[in-house]
């Protein structure tokens, strides 16, 4: 189950949804409209291996906005603080950005349970496009679950700008749960910290709370 507009404003106005600055005006009929931070990140020339940590080089939008290469890909993160421990968030582009032949996700859309951070997005255009910082780029939804719920503790919980793929911080973790404890050193330089276990929260029933009126 979605949660409307009215829904999500009120969950927030409980805690029991992150959105800040919060901006009534960006509520839509079910989602949230969030804005485009100033910077962007580009993977620097080279195979980029995912078992080692890829540079990256760092562009700021100015007042006259920048215009996205087609086919390049560019990492972007939203304005605004957003999560739940209770909802599970998903985005997507709004769909006048869609209509420009512009991607803001490309396979990725489903958050986690218990993530708040500022998210990172991943900006595709199929044409030459002009970006301006603080445009409403995208759209952030929430919805019920069922069932037990494991609230995110991983690398990118409580991002505070971009955040490139911290997909390589996987595999010295692998080769320690391995028991393969030289191979975790030699590849990242210190045995890897021991990994907490996810908090479990027992629900019965996540239906919004009335909306009073």
């Amino acid at each position: 189950m979605i949660l409307t507009g009215s829904a999500i404003e009120h969950a927030v106005s409980l805690g029991d949804i992150v959105i800040s600055p919060f901006l009534p005006g960006k509520i839509n009929p079910n989602s949230y409209n969030f804005r485009l931070d100033s910077k962007l990140k580009v993977y620097c020339e080279g195979v980029i291996d995912i078992k080692r940590e890829h540079p990256t080089e760092e562009i700021e939008i100015g007042p006259e906005g920048y215009v996205l290469e087609p086919m390049r890909l560019y990492l972007a993160c939203s304005i605004e603080t957003m999560g739940s421990s209770k909802y599970v968030p998903t985005y997507s582009a709004r769909s006048s950005v869609a209509r420009l032949g512009m991607f803001i996700n490309l396979s990725a859309p489903l958050g986690d349970i218990g993530f708040v951070g500022r998210w990172t997005i991943q900006l595709l255009a199929l044409n030459r496009v002009r970006v301006y910082a603080g445009m409403d780029i995208g759209q952030m939804m929430f919805w019920c679950v069922r069932g037990d719920i494991k609230l995110y503790d991983g690398k990118y919980q409580g991002a505070t700008g971009i955040l490139p793929s911290r997909l390589h911080v996987d595999y010295p973790q692998q080769a320690l749960a391995d028991g393969d404890v030289d191979h975790a050193i030699a590849h990242n330089g210190a045995a890897p910290a021991v990994c907490q276990v996810p908090l479990l929260v027992r629900t019965e029933d996540c239906s919004p709370a009335p909306i009073p009126g």
